[in-house]
């Protein structure tokens, strides 16, 4: 699987494919084949988001420029 990092509206980074997310002293979190990424700040999970964008009213839906 190809590796992809989308960016969901209003919410978190979609991450799939073959990668590795490590922590500042290179700890590897567990591998999984799609995992969301905390863009707001404000889950409790970091880095992972935990669904908190949706009841603190994040809003960013940035699009590629061509």
């Amino acid at each position: 699987m190809e590796n992809q990092i989308k960016i969901n509206d209003n919410g978190p980074l979609q991450v799939t494919g073959d990668f590795q997310i490590l922590d500042a002293d290179g700890k590897e979190y567990p591998k999984k084949a799609k995992v969301y990424l905390c863009r707001c700040g404000l889950s409790n999970k970091k880095p992972l988001c935990d669904g908190s964008h949706k009841k603190g009213g994040f809003e960013s839906s940035p699009r590629a420029s061509e």
